[in-house]
């Protein structure tokens, strides 16, 4: 659909938890996010995305919301004169429905600095330095460079925020450290995506980790039937962080998010460990109220 001299566009941001890591859709060997034109034939823009993501998945998706509209001016024109509006939507998915069509990749590939499961990754170092340079290079806002840099990374005493992925690729794009800020040199800093597709991963990224701490999404990505420490590892996954086991146990069994089903597995290596499903009625319980995950380090 063409709007004057602006393209109209359908972006999808589909996320999967595959192996305790998250995976999102990708295509162009993993450069690029899936899109499409938005059909006049659709009712909705969900409706049309929901019909094109089942085409590329074999999956209905559950979940799936609006993330954002971008169209600034700077962004990707293939189009001579006019620019592209790219409508961005979040939807969880499963990969395994999809195997051998669309290219499942790691979301920490392209954003290697946030995943802190096993501790502060190294790449941190290079990428702080690199940020203080960027900050001492302009003595009028050298303060304040260096007052942004310490909270978004978590630098300030404040500690490390999950939820302000967004703002650090952002500020490593204004600082010239990633590849699509033309920056002329090859991205030591995660994996580059086309135009600014890999913002929009971050903009996903963001909003399903602040999402999970108060609607229960994380089910969407699970099996039907799960042990609790396959939750916990999903969880996870998703936050970049580690949780208290203990902690992350008993407010799942305190806001009664899931139910036993009378079997076990043996699968984890030890002793047979009980697999709960998801509570269906949780889905009206939680509606308005919401739920929380308990997102602290160990």
């Amino acid at each position: 659909m063409t709007i004057g001299f602006a393209h109209a566009e359908l972006i999808a941001v589909l996320v999967a938890v595959t192996g305790d890591e998250p995976r999102v859709m990708t295509i162009r060997n993993g450069d690029a996010l899936p899109s499409g034109p938005f059909e006049m034939g659709h009712r909705t823009l969900q409706s049309g995305l929901r019909e094109w993501i089942q085409e590329q998945t074999a999956h209905p998706v559950g979940f799936l919301e609006q993330l954002y509209t971008f169209a600034d001016r700077d962004r990707n024109n293939d189009i001579q004169g006019g620019r592209t509006i790219s409508i961005s939507y979040l939807g969880l998915v499963n990969e395994q429905s999809g195997a051998g069509r669309p290219g499942w990749h790691g979301w920490y590939e392209y954003f290697p600095w946030e995943d802190h499961r096993d501790g502060r990754p190294e790449i941190l170092d290079e990428l702080i330095a690199r940020l203080r340079l960027w900050a001492d290079a302009d003595p009028v806002r050298r303060e304040y460079r260096h007052r942004r840099a310490d909270f978004t990374f978590g630098l300030d005493g404040g500690g490390w925020n999950e939820d302000l992925t967004l703002q650090r690729y952002e500020l490593l794009y204004e600082a010239g450290l990633v590849a699509e800020a033309g920056c002329g040199k090859a991205d030591s800093l995660g994996r580059p995506m086309f135009a600014d597709h890999r913002r929009i991963l971050a903009t996903g990224i963001a909003r399903l980790r602040a999402k999970i701490k108060y609607r229960p999404v994380v089910f969407e990505l699970m099996p039907e039937s799960f042990t609790l420490l396959q939750l916990q590892r999903a969880v996870e996954a998703l936050a970049g962080l580690t949780l208290h086991k203990q902690n992350f146990r008993r407010l799942i069994e305190a806001q009664e998010l899931v139910e036993e089903t009378g079997e076990a597995t043996s699968e984890t290596g030890g002793r047979p460990a009980k697999l709960f499903r998801f509570r269906q009625t949780i889905l009206e319980e939680r509606a308005l109220a919401g739920t929380k995950l308990p997102l602290s380090r160990n």
